[in-house]
């Protein structure tokens, strides 16, 4: 867990429990953000909650604080309900609830996608404190588990949606609605809502109408959060690159002088994409892993690990990586791929430059990709430097030729492991899902 930019203030003048505090600083926190100063008197006080900081703020504890102070109060059953877009950001979550609450014998049952679904049922049926869950699996429970596993949802006291503009879009509609459909009325709950981009259904439920018999909803944005949606810390380059030869010049980036030994992220739009590049990058001997929605869950745990743990100095991932995860050491972010929502790259920037660290930003363009970076320049009011430390002849010379051999042969072993044929049967069950996987 991260130790959060000094403030202002203390824990304590919030209104915090003193055990509360005293966990925070066994962490090394002492100091409240921005976010925290703001939002938790407010949620205390029994308010709704809409919070809007950048990636890196303390939005956890900003939720996190007020609720395990009201548990303590009175620490029944069902208590609190945690929904998050990625099954990795749930992992996450549920460990720091689980610090914080430790020396209060905290039961904290994590529901995601990848893991036994059986023994999710047998945690649910002994009634955790809390849950932190991906609304698929959550409302796969619901449909299927029956009312001893989930009739505990009926007495929560708190829902949190946490990268909320994620979650009020279309591929999580419904499984939504089914998590939300079991919990007490909203009434009856404290609804606390999260987000680093405040999108028009944000905005849309920050203007709703009060709802009778309880307090206005209080909603806070971090000061002119649009007008540093990047850090100033953060160099932002972009590099011009024919598409055929995009994993030369990745390959002799990563293996240059200047970044030889930097930890680094590459964002990839497909898992296709993420599966080539790590099997032709570990081919290379490049320390490598990849996070992406094909992989199995334990796979994907360990690959987390391994890149905080330095095991893996590079991560090949899908925008599940560029929510909210605590990954404190990168120094380079690669969009080797571009997406087409300008926020995407800010997400994805916010993996480095953290917490006052300097960071850096490589763009891969493509002669496709020009529009969107001059609608990622409009949206960060600041024009990229063009990336100057690779040179076409340096690539050509050093690594085309064997970059190519081991893309050939990454290529040829994935056709023989029927890579994403698994995906394809699912599509075809499912109906097709965009963007982040719902369970």
């Amino acid at each position: 867990m991260t130790s959060f930019t000094e403030s202002g203030g203390n824990f304590s003048t919030l209104g915090i429990s003193k055990w509360l505090v005293e966990a925070l600083r066994s962490m090394k926190i002492t100091q409240p953000t921005d976010i925290q100063r703001a939002c938790i008197p407010q949620i205390l006080g029994g308010r709704d909650c809409i919070g809007g900081a950048k990636t890196g703020s303390g939005k956890t504890i900003a939720f996190a604080g007020p609720i395990l102070t009201k548990w303590s109060e009175d620490p029944s059953g069902m208590f609190g309900v945690v929904l998050t877009p990625t099954r990795e950001l749930a992992m996450q979550i549920a460990e720091q609830f689980t610090a914080l609450g430790s020396s209060m014998n905290i039961r904290v049952a994590l529901v995601v996608g990848g893991e036994s679904i059986v023994n999710q049922a047998i945690e649910l049926q002994k009634k955790p404190h809390f849950i932190v869950a991906t609304p698929g699996r959550l409302a796969h429970h619901v449909m299927n588990s029956g009312e001893d596993t989930v009739g505990g949802l009926k007495r929560v006291k708190f829902l949190v949606l946490d990268e909320a503009d994620i979650l009020l879009t279309d591929t999580f509609t419904e499984d939504l609605a089914t998590c939300v459909g079991v919990l007490p009325p909203k009434t009856s709950r404290q609804n606390l809502l999260f987000t680093a981009t405040v999108t028009d259904q944000v905005q849309m439920l920050q203007n709703a109408p009060p709802v009778p018999g309880k307090p206005k909803l209080f909603s806070y944005e971090v000061e002119s959060m649009d007008n540093v949606a990047v850090p100033a810390t953060l160099k932002t380059t972009y590099l011009l690159v024919p598409e055929q030869v995009k994993e030369a010049y990745l390959y002799q980036i990563l293996t240059s002088s200047t970044y030889g030994e930097a930890t680094a992220i590459i964002f990839v739009n497909r898992t296709v994409t993420a599966e080539i590049l790590r099997r032709t990058l570990k081919q290379l001997d490049v320390r490598v892993a990849s996070l992406h929605s094909q992989m199995p869950q334990q796979e994907r745990t360990n690959s987390l690990h391994r890149f905080r743990a330095n095991a893996a100095r590079v991560l090949i991932a899908t925008d599940v990586a560029s929510r909210g995860l605590d990954i404190p050491t990168v120094q380079l972010v690669v969009n080797y791929d571009i997406s087409a929502n300008p926020d995407t790259f800010i997400h994805r920037a916010g993996r480095t430059a953290r917490a006052g660290r300097a960071g850096e930003s490589i763009c891969f363009v493509g002669q496709r990709d020009v529009e969107r970076i001059e609608a990622i320049e409009e949206r960060i009011n600041k024009k990229m430097d063009q990336f100057t430390d690779v040179h076409d002849t340096a690539v050509i010379r050093k690594a085309l030729s064997k970059v190519t051999a081991a893309k050939r042969e990454s290529l040829m072993a994935m056709e023989k492991e029927n890579f994403g044929e698994r995906r394809k049967i699912n599509n075809r069950k499912n109906g097709k899902e965009k963007g982040y996987r719902k369970d």
